[in-house]
C-alpha cells in the first residue's frame, strides 16, 4: 500500500526507529511537542504589549499576525509533503531554528519590517512543524509493534504536553516582565543597560529563543530514523506536489478522512468565535481593557488545562464509548454544548451576573475540554487510513482545513452583531461536526487486502484507505 502514489523517484523509506520501543518513542514525542510550544506561548502572551510598547499602532499589529497566519497557510501542504521525502527529524530541527532567528529578532528589534520578518519566520516554522513529530512517533509504534499499535494514549499525551506548553508559556510571558519590575526594579535596569533594546516585555522571547536550542538539540538527538534516499532537487521538485496531490486526494476518496478532515473544520471555527470573541466578554465584565486582558490571560490558560485533560481522557472515551469514532462525537458534543451555553448567557442583560458568569465560565471550559477528547482520536482514525510515505501530508492537510476554517469563521463572527448569535452559530458548526460522527464508517480490510488497492471491495465491512470508497 503505497501512501504517496506518483512519487516514483521517491521511495518510501521503511518506516522504523531504529532500538526504539513504544514507552520511548512516546517519551520522546511529548517531550518534542512540549519543548516546541513552550517558547510559543511565553513569546505570545505579551507580544501585543510588545509591539505597542515599541510603537507600533494597532493596524500594524493585526498586519503582523496577519503575516503569520498567512505564511502558515500557505505553506502548510508543501510542507507536510517536504517532510514526507526528506525526513521528519530534518524538518523539525530547521522549525526549530526558524523559531529561534524569529524569537530573537522579536526581542530585540524597533522596526516593523523586521516584525513582519520575524511573524514570517514563525509562521514558516509553524507550517514546518505540523505533522512530522506525530509522523515520527506513529512511524516509530508501527515499527516496533505492527499497524495494529494502539497510538491513542502517545497521541493524547502529546496533545496534553502541547496544552500544558501553552498555558505553562502563557503564565510565564505574562508573568516575567511584571516580575521584573519588582523591588529594586530589574526591568529597568536592563533597558537602561541596554540603551532600550531589551526591554522587560522583550525577555519573554528572548527566553524563548533559549528553550529553542534545547529544542533543536533534542530532535537532533532523539528523533532517531532511517537512512532515506538522498534528496536532490529533482526529487523534491517531484516528490513533494506529488504528496500534496495525494494528501487532497485522499481525503476526497475516503469517507473516515473526509469526516477527520470536516471535524477539523469544524473545531477551527469554533476556536476563532472561541478567541474573537471572549476578551471582549472578559473586558466588558471586569470593566476595564487591562484587567479584561488579565482576565482572559488566567482564562486562556484555564483553556489548556482543561484542553490537557481532554486530551488525557481521550483514550478512556474511545473505551467507555466503545470506538475511537463514538469519542470524537462526544467530544465535540460537549464543545458544542460548551458554546451553547457561551450563547445562552451572551445577552447585555445577563453579562455581569454571578451565575451566568459562572454558567459561561464552566462552557468555556466544556468546549477545551471535548475538543481535547475528540483531537487525539480523530489523529488516531486518521493514522490507520495512511501510511508512512503520506503521513505528515495527511496532517499538513488537516491543519489547513482548521487553519483556513478558523479564518472564514473569524470574519464572519467579526461582522455579526455581538450577543447570542456568533455563539449560536458556532456551536450549530461544531454540533454539524459532531453529527458526522453517528454513523461509524466502514472498518479497514485484513492485512491480506491492502495488497492491491485497486481490488474490489466484496463485502461492506471491508473498506480500505486507498481503495475506492463504497
Amino acid at each position: 500500500m503505497s501512501g504517496v502514489t506518483g512519487a516514483a523517484d521517491v521511495p518510501a523509506p521503511a518506516p522504523t526507529g531504529p532500538g526504539l520501543d513504544e514507552a520511548t518513542a512516546r517519551r520522546r514525542f511529548v517531550a518534542v511537542s512540549f519543548l516546541f510550544w513552550l517558547p510559543i506561548g511565553m513569546s505570545l502572551a505579551p507580544a501585543v504589549l510588545l509591539f505597542t510598547e515599541r510603537g507600533m499602532g494597532l493596524a500594524a499589529v493585526a498586519g503582523f499576525f496577519a503575516a503569520h497566519s498567512l505564511t502558515a497557510a500557505a505553506m502548510e501542504l508543501p510542507t507536510g509533503g517536504f517532510s514526507d521525502v526528506i525526513g521528519r527529524r530534518a524538518v523539525l530541527a530547521t522549525a526549530g531554528l526558524l523559531n529561534l532567528t524569529a524569537l530573537t529578532l522579536l526581542g530585540l528589534t524597533t522596526a516593523a519590517w523586521v516584525f513582519i520578518l520575524g511573524m514570517v519566520l514563525m509562521g514558516s516554522a509553524r507550517a514546518l512543524s505540523s505533522g512530522p513529530a506525530e509522523a515520527w512517533y506513529v512511524d516509530t509504534v508501527h515499527a516496533a509493534a505492527g499497524p495494529d499499535a494502539d497510538v491513542r494514549t502517545g497521541l493524547a499525551r502529546g496533545s496534553s504536553a502541547v496544552s500544558v506548553a501553552l498555558a505553562l508559556g502563557t503564565l510565564l510571558g505574562g508573568a516575567l516582565p511584571w516580575l521584573l519590575g519588582l523591588g529594586p526594579d530589574p526591568g529597568a535596569w536592563l533597558t537602561d543597560a541596554t540603551s532600550g533594546l531589551v526591554l522587560p516585555l522583550s525577555v519573554p522571547a528572548l527566553l524563548g529563543a533559549v528553550v529553542e536550542v534545547v529544542f533543536v538539540l533534542h530532535v537532533l538527538r532523539a528523533l532517531s530514523e532511517p537512512p532515506r534516499p538522498k534528496a536532490t532537487p529533482r526529487t523534491i521538485l517531484s516528490g513533494v506536489p506529488a504528496a500534496v496531490a495525494e494528501g487532497l486526494r485522499l481525503g476526497a476518496r475516503d469517507v473516515l478522512v473526509r469526516r477527520v478532515l470536516l471535524a477539523a473544520s469544524a473545531a477551527g471555527a469554533a476556536l476563532a468565535t472561541l478567541e474573537l470573541l471572549t476578551p471582549g466578554r472578559a473586558a466588558a465584565l471586569t470593566g476595564a481593557a487591562e484587567s479584561g486582558a488579565v482576565l482572559f490571560a488566567g482564562l486562556a490558560c484555564a483553556g489548556f488545562v482543561c484542553s490537557a485533560l481532554g486530551s488525557q481522557l481521550a483514550p478512556a472515551a474511545a473505551r467507555w464509548t466503545g470506538s475511537s469514532e463514538r469519542a470524537v462525537l462526544v467530544g465535540l458534543g460537549a464543545g458544542a454544548a460548551g458554546l451553547a451555553l457561551l450563547g445562552i448567557t451572551a445577552s447585555t442583560a445577563s453579562s455581569t451576573d454571578a451565575f451566568a458568569t459562572a454558567t459561561a465560565a464552566a462552557g468555556y471550559g466544556l468546549v477545551y475540554l471535548g475538543l481535547g477528547i475528540a483531537g487525539p482520536n480523530e489523529n488516531d482514525l486518521l493514522h490507520r487510513r495512511v501510511d508512512s510515505s503520506g503521513r505528515a501530508t495527511a496532517l499538513s492537510v488537516q491543519s489547513l482545513a482548521l487553519q483556513l476554517c478558523g479564518a472564514a469563521a473569524g470574519l464572519v463572527a467579526g461582522v455579526l452583531p455581538l450577543g447570542p448569535l456568533p455563539w449560536l452559530l458556532a456551536a450549530a458548526v461544531l454540533l454539524a461536526g459532531a453529527l458526522l460522527w453517528f454513523r461509524r464508517a466502514a472498518p479497514e480490510p485484513p492485512e491480506n487486502a491492502r495488497l492491491d488497492q485497486d481490488t474490489p471491495i466484496a463485502a461492506p465491512q471491508e473498506a480500505r484507505p486507498h481503495a475506492r470508497p463504497r
